[in-house]
């Protein structure tokens, strides 16, 4: 029986119970008190005690199958509480763009030709500091570790970094006037980004020509990336931002996410980086193919 640790319980973690000895285990009331070392019985939980607490708990088995949960569960509420922060922190910075706007001290008119200048001040900040750790300049192990596969920062120098790079150069080539960016980056973020997830758990059929990736992860990246697409379009033509024909930019954005998945299955990836070939190819055919909707 485990009980999980959190920072929402009164300690800090919880062993298994001791199996049961021939030997009778007395326990004195010094005992039950003494947060000096923790405390073993033969119907005692034993866990280690918090010193923030300033007290020591004693939990039998009754008591400490309420709290049973699963495994899980740690990650689950950490995933919510970082979701929250997000939100709140995302809410937070465009109250405060609101209020000094109202105050005349922002512009915060998007058809300035330097709204895309700020919009890219995001991706470049974290451009800059994919530059210095993955030189080693500095060391973030958070970054290092949820971003990179190896755990090697020389890796944040080749995906992570272009992957970046892109998302500023769609938001200061293209902005949100062209739908060759936004397509762009469709593919790029939600096709490329979902055909790894899938291709990971279900790729067990490989293309015949290129061992590393798989049938569902290419099937998922040209189903996600159409979608995606589409509905990246659809709510910038309901913000009136683009006007389209829907009967005809529908099966362009197809065609679209068909050459971007055929180019990203190709064996290609130790010479050009999917972050790279993915989003350029599509750039290109979205100019041949959508140059005339905006």
């Amino acid at each position: 029986m485990t009980l999980i640790s959190s920072h929402l319980f009164p300690f800090s973690a919880v062993n298994r119970r001791s199996p049961a000895t021939s030997t009778t285990t007395t326990t004195t009331t010094t005992d039950l008190f003494s947060c000096n070392k923790p405390t073993t019985t033969n119907n005692t939980v034993k866990f280690l005690y918090s010193p923030s607490l300033y007290r020591c708990i004693r939990l039998d088995e009754r008591f400490v199958t309420r709290f049973i949960v699963p495994a899980n569960a740690q990650d689950l509420i950490y995933n919510a509480g970082a979701t929250v922060g997000v939100l709140g922190g995302a809410y937070a910075l465009v109250s405060a763009f609101d209020d000094l706007t109202r105050k005349n001290i922002l512009n915060q008119d998007s058809n300035s030709p330097d709204a895309r200048y700020f919009a890219a001040f995001v991706p470049l900040v974290n451009f800059l500091r994919l530059l210095v750790n993955g030189f080693s300049l500095v060391s973030d192990q958070g970054l290092i570790k949820s971003v990179t596969r190896q755990g090697d920062p020389k890796e944040l120098l080749r995906g992570p970094l272009y992957y970046v790079g892109i998302l500023i150069l769609c938001a200061v080539v293209f902005w949100r006037n062209s739908p060759i960016g936004v397509v762009s980056l469709a593919m790029m973020c939600g096709g490329d980004g979902v055909a790894d997830i899938i291709g990971r758990r279900y790729g067990s059929m490989k293309i015949p020509y290129n061992q590393s990736k798989s049938w569902a992860g290419s099937i998922a990246m040209l189903i996600f990336g159409f979608l995606v697409s589409i509905g990246m379009l659809y709510y910038y033509s309901f913000l009136g931002h683009v006007q389209f024909d829907w009967g005809d930019i529908v099966p362009k954005v197809a065609f679209i996410a068909f050459v971007a998945t055929v180019v990203e299955s190709l064996p290609i990836t130790e010479v050009v980086d999917d972050n790279i070939s993915v989003p350029l190819v599509t750039m290109a055919m979205a100019f041949f193919t959508l140059g005339n909707n905006f």
